[in-house]
């Protein structure tokens, strides 16, 4: 039964309600790339797919539409799979399941990959609409954009033919973006020794959950809390207070989202059990004071637990805790340029104890300015370093500069004056954009990126706007309408 083709515009949530039943978890889309390229032969529209597995659909120009400039439409087709603890869901083969919530359509425990799912659905609503009189459009969908953008990093350069470019993976109605900040990785694997338990110990498990959480571009100057440095904080004073050995800390799941949730195992001697659990309880108390409203469901609970095999030898447990201490997260400074932009921050993404006694440490920093991006991760690279971390860097990815002269901004202007009586908002977004590896591929290529309404994306809370679903369709086609011809 569906639950979503009475929405409208229908052939759009008719798609994205199709999509919802393929997973799509980044590096794994295989179902996801065979579903685009069975519509494509249903369709008998002209596909190819490359190396690393982005596809390419051609829509061909209407008759009489020969002279229109080709537009590409883009978007990535995988998502961020997050989900509550308590919530059964297989990534490998479950559906996704969609609900609507009053004026929101949203997933049940999970997250509901309207990002950038909506953007496919879109893209596969114009390719098969029999009446839109346009030139020729190409519609691109990238690989892994969530855990490394290796589409976008590997696209060559004669995938597609178009000059102005689409972006549908933007998640504010009413913004046109036309610029993105670049982003890279660092991470550290640090080691431990391990040492036994000692006799009249007891074992402890504290558990952070009921975060908001986030996207670490969109969302990461909005002060929710990091549970990987909530947790820090617990066990930094409990090691000052108490004597305490850490067995395990495993916080945090993917890079570009703002951890959740935190688990931590310690060891403490039996006659301090109470003591402990009673600071841990006081101490929640004064994180709900610091959060308010902002973080209204944390919780944090402690109980003890069967005691583990081993636990870190007492100078690594230190250098690990005072080194996430120092390790920054968050807004690190904002745009000269344009109001109400992060210029350049960085997230602290996930601590996880791994194989042969090591330690690894997650983080991810974005900045507008190229320079500004590789001082940030500098930065947490000495703070990793003086832990004695083996600290790494990705390659990063570049920004995407603003043109505010570009010839489909003002078209897109134009369509959404006409449309909705007013002015829309032109910004550049703190997040990474595929237009930016884009912008340093394709010389010259016009871009623009624009989208729905989704608020929580990369959470288990992400929803999209049902309205303004509907105003993205309708200015997506209203723009192909007033493309111009070929010079």
């Amino acid at each position: 039964m569906s639950i979503l083709s009475g929405l409208r515009p229908s052939p759009v949530w008719t798609y994205f309600e199709d999509i919802c039943k393929i997973p799509r978890l980044s590096k794994n889309e295989e179902k996801i790339r065979k579903y685009l390229l069975d519509f494509a032969l249903e369709n008998n529209l002209e596909s190819k797919e490359d190396i690393v597995g982005n596809i390419l659909i051609v829509k061909p120009a209407s008759q009489g539409f020969e002279k229109i400039k080709t537009v590409v439409l883009q978007s990535h087709m995988d998502m961020v799979g997050e989900k509550n603890a308590d919530h059964p869901h297989d990534w490998s083969e479950d559906p996704i399941k969609p609900v609507v919530d009053n004026e929101w359509v949203m997933a049940q425990g999970t997250t509901l990959g309207a990002d950038d799912g909506i953007g496919l659905a879109a893209q596969l609503a114009i390719l098969s609409d029999k009446n839109l009189k346009s030139g020729r459009i190409e519609c691109l969908f990238t690989v892994d954009e969530e855990s490394g953008m290796t589409g976008a990093v590997n696209l060559r350069p004669d995938f597609f033919t178009g000059k102005i470019l689409i972006n549908l993976d933007s998640e504010d109605e009413g913004i046109l973006y036309i610029g993105c900040a670049g982003g890279i990785d660092t991470v550290g694997i640090m080691p431990y020794n391990p040492l036994p338990v000692e006799e009249g110990s007891a074992a402890l498990e504290i558990a952070i959950t009921g975060l908001h959480g986030g996207h670490s571009g969109d969302e990461i100057h909005k002060g929710y809390g990091n549970s990987v440095k909530i947790m820090n904080r617990f066990l930094w004073n409990l090691s000052n207070n108490y004597d305490i050995s850490l067995s395990s800390f495993n916080g945090g799941n993917l890079r570009n989202a703002i951890p959740r949730e935190a688990f931590a195992t310690i060891v403490v001697q039996k006659p301090y059990v109470e003591q402990v659990i009673n600071w841990i309880d006081s101490f929640y108390t004064i994180l709900l004071e610091e959060f308010g409203d902002l973080e209204k469901d944390l919780k944090v609970s402690v109980k003890e637990a069967d005691l583990p095999g081993h636990t870190m030898d007492d100078e690594s447990q230190r250098r690990l805790l005072n080194s996430l201490t120092c390790c920054p997260h968050g807004a690190i400074a904002w745009s000269k340029e344009m109001d109400n932009l992060v210029e350049t921050s960085t997230n602290l993404a996930s601590v996880k104890f791994i194989d042969n006694y090591k330690i690894e440490i997650v983080t991810t920093q974005r900045s507008s300015i190229e320079s500004s991006k590789y001082d940030v991760a500098a930065m947490v690279e000495s703070c990793l370093g003086l832990a004695g971390a083996e600290v790494t860097h990705s390659e990063g990815y570049p920004g995407w500069r603003p043109n505010i002269n570009s010839e489909i901004l003002k078209i897109t202007q134009k369509s959404y004056r006409k449309l909705f009586g007013r002015e829309p908002d032109i910004r550049a977004i703190h997040a990474g954009l595929e237009c930016g590896l884009i912008y340093k591929k394709f010389k010259g290529i016009d871009m623009i990126s624009i989208g729905p309404t989704i608020r929580g994306a990369h959470t288990p809370e992400e929803k999209i706007e049902i309205k303004t679903t509907q105003m993205f369709w309708d200015l997506l086609i209203d723009v192909l309408n007033n493309i111009p011809h070929q010079e």
